[in-house]
């Protein structure tokens, strides 16, 4: 079955832009877009997209709200929201991973850096490889760390510490199984822990989480 995507942007050319070069994949379809962020919301409800593309700033209802909507309506399986901005830095960037966003992109990333988001998200990850992902939560989050361990920290195992520290550096599964010489099936083991001893919905979570506690400080 192919990605179902809906597009909401405030501008037409962005929409019919992205679209065209989303539709032209085999495996992604573009089933819908929208104009502001009420549509998208009710759109989402009613087409229930794999990921929905949503750009932060739009009239009516910005972007931020309208992720916050969808996200929270539980829908199963999930719809996964994908932020786009146009600046490098948004402080907006940071509340919309607290929400649960899988990630987000910046509007001239290369068209295939947009496809291959659209194929990570859709999979279930968050997009925190690129490095530009890795510079924006860095900046945002320089300035909000607390700098101390979070006491929500304490539930979890050394290794459990060390496998959320990578994450949130960046690292795949793959990667962390590597640097720790495990199995990778070991780390997925230790990262459902994580995530369940620290009701964490994805690893965009992880991330913010780890930077937020002190554990992981930018740099």
């Amino acid at each position: 079955m192919p990605i179902t995507v809906l597009i909401a942007d405030d501008q037409a050319m962005v929409r019919q832009g992205f679209g065209a070069l989303l539709a032209a994949q085999s495996d992604i379809s573009v089933i819908g877009d929208a104009a502001n962020g009420q549509i998208a919301v009710s759109e989402a409800k009613r087409l229930r997209p794999d990921v929905v593309l949503m750009d932060v700033r739009m009239p009516e209802m910005n972007g931020l709200d309208a992720a916050r909507a969808i996200l929270a309506a539980g829908f199963d399986p999930p719809v996964r929201v994908l932020m786009l901005t146009t600046f490098d830095i948004d402080d907006y960037v940071y509340e919309a991973l607290s929400l649960g966003a899988s990630g987000f992109l910046l509007k001239d990333a290369p068209a295939e850096e947009l496809v291959r988001a659209v194929r990570v998200v859709a999979d279930g990850q968050a997009l925190l490889a690129p490095t530009v992902t890795r510079r924006l939560i860095a900046d945002v989050t320089r300035r909000r760390a607390r700098r101390t361990p979070s006491p929500a920290l304490n539930a979890l195992t050394p290794r459990e510490r060390e496998v959320l520290e990578l994450l949130a550096r960046g690292m795949s599964n793959i990667e962390i199984a590597e640097a720790l010489f495990v199995a990778e099936q070991t780390v997925k083991t230790h990262v459902s822990k994580v995530f369940s001893k620290l009701d964490l919905r994805d690893r965009a979570q992880a991330v913010v989480l780890a930077y937020e506690s002190g554990l992981v400080t930018p740099g």
